[in-house]
């Protein structure tokens, strides 16, 4: 008999669990089969130059770099064993459970243009005298970043630029352009709430002020040598103005924030993901523009306090030198998202529970798990053969998303 269809049905109606959860399931197939749940990260890319050989001939030279680590990976038998005699089924659907524990230290999901972190779940049909075949699915692992636990997060942030202008060996007035976020964490579907000073007393007129929300990527190789590739992927904008010469004006606006895996991956070795919002000052004629960037802590749980910021203060943030330094960037023992019960699978709610289960913050309302924009091109890896077929559409992550309002800390003067 040939198989007729397998499909993996989850716990969870998402497919989305937070690292330390148990994933349970189950398998409808027809035949005797192996199950194995993985983890890993991989990184490649090539990089194309010309160079001379030995017969002094200019040539291109392709080197790809590559690298990878696997985290965690469980195989067992649903039905039969390794070493079992064959077993002969009837026709008809055959379920078998299955359940696993997933490593509480384990990195977000997460997918990029030279990179990912991906975690699946491979189905293996034992064929006697024929290939094997395989059915795969991904699924998404959150690692809960608790804003709440960074205090630098919490301080309003304000970005001061400035310059003057050379006219015909005649120094202009100053143009200045402030701006100012109350907070520099937050989550999925909250605002950035951004307010714009320009104060220009020059001559020159400033066309546009905008502000792009960037993801900042690092991928990391091993082979055949250690290199590293970085990338800035706008994820949203908008811009203001203008502002005419000797004129001021005060802007102020909304950034949403999409459905993103959290800031820094933690324990991933081969990927470093952060954020910040890059503000671009263009003026008129042949000038240089002005930028700078305020960075953006993006994060699991919510700041819990909406209460106004305190003011804001030139003495700088003291800024941990080591990811594991950073309180918020911490395994999951601070956090233990909650399984509903009625069994429908841990993502479907979350919970941050001191010791006495208290809840700690009761007013952030439960995310929505909302797929990312960034998907994956293809979920067949290095180690799977030309027989593996994949289960379900094209994979994207899921990411909690919040929708409350505020949505953000209310701004205040700096």
């Amino acid at each position: 008999m040939g198989l007729k269809g397998c499909e993996v049905v989850l716990d969870n109606p998402w497919n989305t669990y937070y690292a330390g959860q148990t994933v349970n399931g189950q398998v409808n197939l027809t035949f005797d089969s192996a199950k194995k749940v993985r983890g890993e990260a991989n990184t490649e890319w090539s990089d194309t130059r010309r160079v001379t050989n030995s017969e002094g001939r200019d040539e291109e030279e392709t080197v790809t770099y590559k690298g990878h680590e696997e985290y965690f990976q469980i195989q067992y038998y649903l039905l039969g064993g390794k070493n079992s005699a064959e077993i002969e089924l009837p026709a008809g659907t055959h379920t078998y459970p299955f359940t696993c524990a997933l490593p509480p230290t384990l990195p977000s999901s997460f997918e990029g243009e030279f990179g990912h972190v991906r975690f699946t779940i491979k189905v293996t049909l034992d064929r006697p005298w024929k290939f094997d075949q395989d059915m795969k699915m991904a699924f998404t692992v959150i690692a809960p970043v608790d804003l709440n636990l960074n205090p630098r997060v919490k301080e309003p942030f304000k970005l001061e630029l400035e310059k003057t202008f050379c006219c015909f060996c005649c120094r202009s007035g100053p143009l200045s352009v402030i701006t100012t976020i109350p907070v520099t964490g937050y989550v999925s579907g909250q605002v950035i709430p951004i307010t714009c000073e320009c104060d220009n007393a020059s001559s020159v007129g400033i066309t546009t002020v905008k502000f792009v929300l960037r993801k900042r990527v690092t991928f990391h190789t091993q082979q055949p040598r250690a290199e590293k590739k970085e990338s800035k992927i706008t994820i949203a904008e908008l811009g203001i103005g203008p502002v005419g010469a000797n004129e001021s004006r005060t802007f102020t606006q909304q950034l949403e924030i999409p459905p993103l895996p959290p800031t820094n991956l933690v324990n991933c070795g081969i990927i470093g993901l952060d954020y910040d919002l890059h503000v671009e000052c263009s003026v008129s004629g042949p000038h240089r523009n002005l930028s700078g960037n305020i960075p953006i802590t993006l994060g699991t749980i919510p700041l819990a306090s909406f209460k106004p910021p305190a003011p804001y203060t030139d003495v700088p943030a003291q800024v941990p030198t080591q990811p594991g330094e950073d309180p918020s960037m911490a395994p999951t023992q601070p956090v233990s998202p909650a399984s509903p019960p009625n069994g429908a699978g841990g993502a479907l709610g979350w919970n941050v529970a001191d010791s006495a289960g208290a809840q700690l913050y009761p007013n952030i309302p439960p995310p929505q798990f909302v797929e990312t924009q960034f998907r994956a091109p293809k979920i067949i890896g290095r180690d799977d053969s030309e027989h593996t077929k994949v289960i379900g559409d094209a994979f994207a992550p899921r990411y909690p998303t919040f929708q409350f309002n505020p949505s953000a800390p209310p701004m205040h003067n700096i």
